[in-house]
């Protein structure tokens, strides 16, 4: 079986097409599955030990605010057991770090089995936990097994013997061997597909880790190790800690750990950055930062462009999972010559879009993830009105059962505006008109972010241009900013957007290794 898969050329994951009658139908039990699950309580796993603390927390259903979808220990009342965890990790680094590249590759290929065959259950729980349509879900899960079959590979072709120069009375190699021990920090808004790519990208390199996931999104975290448990992966390898802040913080500081691997806020991913690079008492190596930070990704539409597909983009970008993606268009830049043609067929879109819950498989948006979000997205929508934008769409939100924001379109925003420069993570489109291209250009640089950015033009010196000059890590042309492929569209971005990796690329697993140069003479 590993022969054939490494012989097999790697092909993305296909999504369900839920318009047929039985995809609709498994995807509606899977849901009434999941339904008949919610409020379990899961486990701490430190060694392969289940752990239960005395003091709980619980994940709540964004768009149900009444659906308690599990119950977790809270580790930041015993932050001993990140110690405990560490120590697991250290113990089990100097066993795994010898195992075969093939054999570490191989638990990920049978983790991307049982993805595919739990994949609609997988779908529901992120449906319930973090309130994603149908479509965003299984997208999710896809990429997530995407991950698991891509890096695989790619360790396979890293433990290949590599390239070097020789010279007379010597022989020269070059190995990549793993760093130690590493603390994982993945995100809430692709809590299965981003958690397992960062948490699978350091275990196949050879690193063993401490996985602490979002207290927005634990469960599927949870529902991952179940994963793990299945195929056998040696106890230790991945440990499991719930909890807030204050146990990333043990985890990031502590003089064992080796590398942290992050995806998450701009605030956070700098202070991981800063922790990070003071040396404890007992440390011996620089710790490694692999961040993946926010965005204020932007749209241009010169004045020739397919004002149709210029339209569908970018309100699929921006209200795809209600805009909670760092590559989510959350500025459209506009030519000022086709500004009102555009911005008729973007409101008239952006209307038809169907707020409702994720359950339902016509709902085109859900519940933004938490109170806190609910709040500050409203905060910034009055934000953008005092600072002169105009709501043309949205522009409200209904807290009752759950967090229901309007997708929200403002227009007449200024450069330089709060919601033309700060990353909002919600529902909320600014649109900006520019005086001609290179203004369009100028603008959407204009930020301290470089993630993602698409344009619309049928000239090919606009795009040719902004293929030079448009700073973003992804640029999208004629094709909107969301939706990057593992292997086909390698994801990250410039700036304070991260520490430039990326994500799904050939050189992602370069992150959690260091070359090592042997010389022989003979």
């Amino acid at each position: 079986m590993q022969t054939q898969r490494v012989m097999d050329e790697f092909k993305n994951e296909p999504f369900t097409d839920y318009s047929t009658p039985e995809n609709s139908a498994a995807m509606k039990a899977a849901i009434d599955e999941v339904r008949g699950e919610l409020g379990r309580e899961y486990p701490v796993v430190i060694n392969g030990e289940k752990i239960s603390l005395p003091s709980k927390f619980e994940s709540i259903n964004p768009a149900n605010k009444k659906e308690v979808v599990g119950v977790f220990s809270e580790v930041d009342t015993d932050t001993s057991l990140v110690d405990k965890a560490i120590d697991a990790a250290t113990a089990a680094f100097k066993v795994w770090r010898n195992v075969p590249a093939a054999e570490r590759a191989e638990y990920l290929f049978k983790i991307a089995d049982i993805m595919r065959k739990r994949k609609h259950e997988l779908s529901a729980w992120m449906v319930f936990e973090v309130a994603k349509t149908w479509a965003e879900a299984d997208g999710d899960t896809a990429e997530a097994i995407d991950f698991m079959e891509f890096y695989g590979r790619e360790m396979l072709r890293w433990s290949e013997k590599q390239p070097i120069t020789q010279i007379e009375g010597e022989h020269n190699s070059l190995e990549y061997i793993p760093l130690g021990v590493g603390a994982v920090i993945p995100p809430w808004n692709f809590p299965l597909a981003i958690m397992a790519g960062m948490t699978m990208a350091a275990v196949v390199t050879g690193n063993t880790v401490v996985l602490k996931p979002s207290s927005d999104s634990p469960t599927i975290a949870a529902k991952f190790m179940e994963i793990v448990e299945e195929v056998g992966l040696p106890a230790g390898v991945v440990n499991f800690l719930t909890g807030s802040s204050a146990t990333g913080e043990a985890m990031t500081t502590s003089p064992k750990t080796r590398f942290i691997s992050f995806t998450g806020s701009k605030q956070v991913g700098l202070h991981i950055n800063e922790v990070a690079a003071k040396p404890r008492e007992g440390q011996i190596w620089i710790k490694r930062v692999i961040a993946e930070m926010g965005g204020k990704d932007a749209i241009v539409v010169a004045d020739d462009a397919d004002l149709d597909s210029a339209a569908t983009g970018a309100v699929q970008a921006a209200f795809g999972y209600q805009g909670q993606k760092c590559s989510a268009c959350s500025r459209l830049i506009v030519d000022e010559k086709v500004h009102d043609a555009l911005l008729e067929k973007v409101v008239a879109l952006t209307k038809a879009l169907k707020v409702g819950l994720p359950t339902e498989a016509d709902t085109n948006m859900a519940a933004v993830i938490n109170k806190r979000s609910f709040d500050k997205t409203l905060d910034y929508i009055k934000k953008g009105e005092s600072e002169g934008g105009k709501i043309v769409a949205g522009g409200s939100g209904v807290d009752v059962d759950g967090f229901f924001i309007e997708p929200t379109v403002i227009d007449n925003v200024e450069p330089g505006a709060t919601i033309e420069q700060e990353e909002i993570f919600a529902p909320v489109l600014a649109v900006i008109k520019a005086r001609d291209f290179d203004h369009a250009l100028e603008i959407a640089n204009d930020t301290e972010f470089g993630l993602t950015g698409a344009v619309y033009s049928t000239t090919q010196s606009n795009l040719e241009k902004a293929r030079r000059e448009f700073h973003v890590g992804n640029l999208y042309l004629n094709r909107k900013c969301t939706g990057a492929l593992v292997g086909v569209h390698p994801f990250g971005g410039f700036n304070m957007s991260g520490t430039d990796s990326k994500a799904g690329g050939r050189e992602y697993l370069l992150q959690f290794m260091q070359g090592k140069s042997v010389t022989q003479r003979v």
